[in-house]
């Protein structure tokens, strides 16, 4: 039985008011075919720069510029109705400084009419997130594993795994909040640090890769329905679908090259006589 969903567009302000309820449920969503499809479902989608390692081949997310999320914004929001829309704000353009910073998210803002941006980063970004939220820049933070950060951490590593790792950690959750973030993504976090921090402040956290607690969860969309072979370990497969398109282009190509496809209702005819299939000659003939 699906859940009763509001009829209206969800806000930050509804977001922000699931602390500790009901939890946020998030999904990526790069198109307006797939935001059709999830929009009636979640309460918030994100249009991640997960976007260079799913479509576009990348083995990070670093090379995604600012030009190809503001396209795939655009079209997310043209299919949006219910969701929140937060756009994922690209490596290399905002931490330069909060002005550099202002300048981008404003242009995102403005080119894909979402309601939200995403930043990555705790405490070295603070000052840049209460720069934003102060000038009318609503953002959500990232904190934990951060895959714009991977060539400075050495990889994909799970946070949280020593004490000193706990108290920094902590530290940039306080910090993104005090700043303004209206939620906070935590990724890669162990699972007691995660319910530690959601408990911790006053704005919601959206775990991926964290705890059960987390106020909200959220996961790259083409690794839930099985879109790959190898996912992280946190992503439980709701489908198969990587199966499901290969049987199906499997049963097309099969039925093309036996000339069963088109059929007859799968073809115009002008005069509505048959027409002969051709019919070969034989050599001997």
């Amino acid at each position: 039985m699906s859940a009763i969903r509001p009829s209206r567009k969800r806000s930050i302000t509804n977001i922000r008011a699931q602390k500790g309820g009901q939890p946020i449920i998030c999904l990526t969503a790069y198109n307006a075919m797939m935001a059709e499809i999830l929009d009636p479902h979640v309460d918030l989608l994100l249009v991640g720069d997960s976007a260079g390692t799913v479509l576009h081949g990348h083995d990070t997310t670093i090379p995604v510029t600012v030009e190809e999320l503001i396209y795939h914004g655009r079209s997310v929001m043209r299919a949006n109705v219910k969701a929140l829309v937060v756009v994922d704000v690209p490596f290399g353009s905002f931490e330069a400084s909060p002005e550099q910073a202002h300048a981008t998210t404003t242009r995102i803002l403005k080119e894909t009419g979402a309601d939200a941006v995403k930043i990555e980063g705790g405490i070295a970004q603070a000052p840049t997130i209460d720069f934003l939220t102060k000038r009318g820049v609503p953002v959500m933070a990232h904190i934990g594993l951060r895959p714009q950060a991977v060539r400075a951490t050495g990889g994909y590593r799970i946070v949280g795994k020593t004490p000193e790792e706990c108290a920094n950690l902590k530290q940039d959750a306080e910090a993104v909040a005090a700043a303004g973030a209206f939620a906070v993504v935590l990724e890669g976090v162990v699972e007691p640090l995660a319910a530690e921090i959601t408990a911790l402040i006053d704005i919601p956290t959206i775990g991926i890769g964290a705890s059960r607690q987390c106020d909200g969860q959220i996961l790259v969309t083409e690794d839930m329905l099985g879109m790959f072979d190898r996912t992280p370990k946190f992503v439980r497969k709701f489908a198969n679908l990587k199966q499901t398109i290969s049987e199906a282009v499997k049963d097309y190509t099969g039925e093309a090259r036996a000339r069963s496809f088109p059929g007859d209702d799968e073809v115009y005819r002008g005069d509505k006589r048959a027409i002969p299939f051709p019919v070969k000659q034989s050599r001997e003939g």
